[in-house]
């Protein structure tokens, strides 16, 4: 194979099977989840976690997971937990 015939540099480690990603699910809620292809995630809606895709990979930890901020998009752990706080301060 000559280098020419290869795909871009990281391109084909990005990827995930579409067969998996079929039946892949929220460890959480069990629900379906969302690929997100620039982001590199699997996305669970009904949780509100992101969870990241590493060479091909999806971690599938809740502990590895983004949360979600309420437009969808993932937010810093500790500006999550700073949300938190103030929603239970004002509620």
């Amino acid at each position: 194979m000559h280098g020419t015939d290869k795909p871009a540099a990281g391109a084909a480690e990005r990827e995930v099977d579409p067969k998996l990603l079929e039946i892949l699910v929220c460890p959480v809620t069990k629900a379906p989840l969302t690929y997100d292809r620039e982001r590199s995630e699997l996305v669970s809606e009904q949780a509100r976690l992101a969870y990241p895709i590493r060479d091909g990979v999806p971690i599938m930890l809740p502990d590895e997971a983004r949360p979600l901020d309420e437009d969808g998009d993932p937010v810093a752990p500790g500006a999550a937990a700073v949300k938190a706080n103030a929603d239970k301060r004002a509620g």
